[in-house]
């Protein structure tokens, strides 16, 4: 098979910027579309939602711009080529079962129980994959995993540019190898989670330009930078350490067009958090949230299971949220998390690119039009 229409390539951008997926309510048609509309690539985020939501986004940004965007899917560890197995170890299991009880307290005060786990749910993957394929999305990107070569290889023949996230040289070697047209190389600072390809994975510390360069050198595709990029300083460092393009997601969080909710939103704001930490304690991966009481409480004790971990907080985080709690939400965000504002999406993306037009011609590899 060949593709159908041209696919997407970095360098249709007029601006170098990727608005980074966010799952969970922050990313939607309206921000996606306004980044886009801003010359970069806006993206929806499909991870915990389902595949008829998905359909009603793409085509709610399909009637907002008719410039190109993506849509984020998370690898399940079935699926992942990095992680080969499905069995779920009886340690894991145990961990698990040791979290609940450390959660009871906690679930008890929100008036909440907590569930049954499944370590089997896949977030809809076969669904999903055929949805893209059908829509014909622009990009596909992927997180928590490595899809085979088979999946990127049936996309790319849909027209759809496929991108993976990394964490590591040897993960964005693989994913070279696997057929990835693009790869987001995430460094230590990233809000939210870490896309490290195997769920009991310890990411990595190395700076986001020093691993940036570490990558430019063994791979030969165009490189998006991601994680701990809050100013024009530090996305010219990482387009200048190798990157064709950068990603952020913490200055989009408070933005007119994200469906971050009002109490993530007034948290991020309010002056009242300090600092940012990585935890397993919400989602069992690991993750770079403000620390609020529920991070500080539960962190030690979460085991590396996801998405055993997700399914028993999920109804402590909802309460939280309908509450208007932040101390129980999980408030992903990066360092400079204080530096996110409540401004339309467009003025971000100007802020952090002023005067860049077209990235650095010629600097940039391609992949093939297929």
């Amino acid at each position: 098979m060949t593709s159908t229409r041209p696919r997407f390539r970095l360098t249709d951008l007029p601006l170098p910027f990727v608005g980074a997926p966010m799952a969970g309510g922050p990313s939607t048609p309206a921000l996606a579309a306004a980044v886009t509309t801003a010359g970069g690539l806006g993206f929806l985020a499909a991870g915990n939602r389902s595949a008829e939501g998905v359909r009603a986004d793409v085509a709610a940004v399909r009637g907002l711009t008719a410039g190109a965007f993506g849509v984020n899917l998370f690898v399940p560890q079935a699926a992942n080529t990095a992680a080969p197995g499905s069995a779920v170890d009886p340690a894991v299991h145990r961990s698990v079962e040791a979290y609940r009880e450390a959660l009871r307290g906690t679930a008890r005060r929100y008036g909440v129980e907590l569930p049954d786990t499944d370590p089997a749910d896949d977030d809809g993957w076969a669904a999903k994959l055929e949805l893209v394929e059908e829509l014909r999305v622009p990009v596909v990107s992927f997180t928590f995993g490595l899809p085979s070569a088979a999946v990127l290889e049936r996309l790319g023949a849909a027209g759809s540019t496929t991108s993976v996230t990394v964490a590591s040289v040897r993960e964005a070697e693989a994913a070279e190898r696997a057929g990835a047209h693009l790869l987001t190389v995430q460094g230590p600072a990233a809000g939210g989670h870490r896309g490290t390809h195997r769920v009991e994975d310890v990411p990595g510390a190395e700076p986001l330009t020093e691993l940036v360069a570490a990558v430019r050198a063994a791979v030969g595709v165009p490189i998006v930078a991601a994680g701990g990029i809050a100013s024009a300083a530090d996305a010219e460092a990482a387009l200048a350490a190798g990157a064709d393009a950068v990603q952020l997601g913490t200055l989009l969080l408070r933005t007119d067009e994200a469906g971050t909710s009002a109490a993530y939103r007034e948290a991020l704001g309010s002056g009242r958090y300090a600092g940012t930490a990585v935890t397993r304690a919400f989602s069992g991966r690991p993750a770079r949230g403000v620390r609020n009481d529920f991070l500080d409480r539960f962190t030690d004790s979460a085991p590396a299971a996801y998405p055993q971990v997700n399914q028993l907080t999920r109804p402590i985080r909802a309460a939280a949220a309908a509450a208007g709690d932040p101390e129980a939400i999980a408030l992903w965000a990066g360092p400079q998390f204080a530096a996110a504002r409540a401004v339309p999406a467009a003025e971000v993306v100007r802020e952090v690119l002023p005067g860049r037009r077209g990235g650095r011609p010629g600097s940039r590899r391609e992949p093939s039009g297929g």
